[in-house]
């Protein structure tokens, strides 16, 4: 069914590219860690009046064993404008553009087509409420709550210095849920005590 969502969304017809890797992940970032570490005020993403939480790190194409990246493609790099209307769902036009760079260009998709490929995974999402402090079982337990549809071999948290990261989420090239490979669930987060999730500034 999802599919057919998809080969509507991104006007594709009837026939969807071939991929020459396995699975998505998709990452959502924890936009106030993000800043606290490392982005700081100056950062688009940062500046309080955006008020972020999530926000889509990126869709990356993945093998079994392993991911891609920085693939030589024929595709056309997308314009300024393109990743630019990206910020609202990524927090800046920049990660736009550096993901179609590292991970776009291997999707076997045109940017505009992997662009819109990004916003429609990110929207198939249902973001739960969390609190000021949780374990990653609590933030993953919320997830999957929210979103039945996801397995719990489907979606890692990943944390650092006792901060929320990341959430990600395998997908099927079509979007549908599937179960991460051993990499990617080597990357959960593996603190038990309760994780830090500094509001939006």
């Amino acid at each position: 069914m999802r599919l057919w969502i998809l080969v509507l969304a991104l006007g594709l017809g009837a026939v969807v590219p071939a991929r020459a890797f396995d699975y998505y992940v998709m990452a959502l970032s924890w936009s106030p860690s993000w800043c606290e570490t490392v982005g700081g005020e100056d950062a688009p993403q940062c500046a309080p009046e955006r008020d972020l939480g999530f926000v889509l790190h990126g869709l990356w194409p993945q093998f079994e064993d392993g991911y891609p990246e920085f693939c030589d493609t024929s595709a056309r790099d997308p314009s300024r404008r393109q990743t630019a209307a990206m910020a609202d769902v990524m927090g800046s036009g920049g990660l736009a553009w550096h993901q179609w760079k590292k991970h776009g260009r291997c999707s076997g998709l045109e940017a505009e087509d992997y662009l819109k490929l990004s916003r429609l995974a990110f929207g198939f999402v249902t973001l739960p409420r969390l609190e000021a402090r949780m374990t990653a079982r609590e933030i993953r337990g919320a997830f999957l709550a929210a979103n039945p549809d996801i397995s719990t071999e489907a979606l890692i948290v990943t944390c650092r210095d006792d901060l929320l990261r990341e959430v990600r989420i395998c997908l099927t090239p079509d979007l549908g849920a599937r179960s991460c490979g051993a990499d990617v669930l080597r990357g959960a987060c593996r603190s038990r005590g309760a994780l830090d999730l500094p509001p939006p500034l």
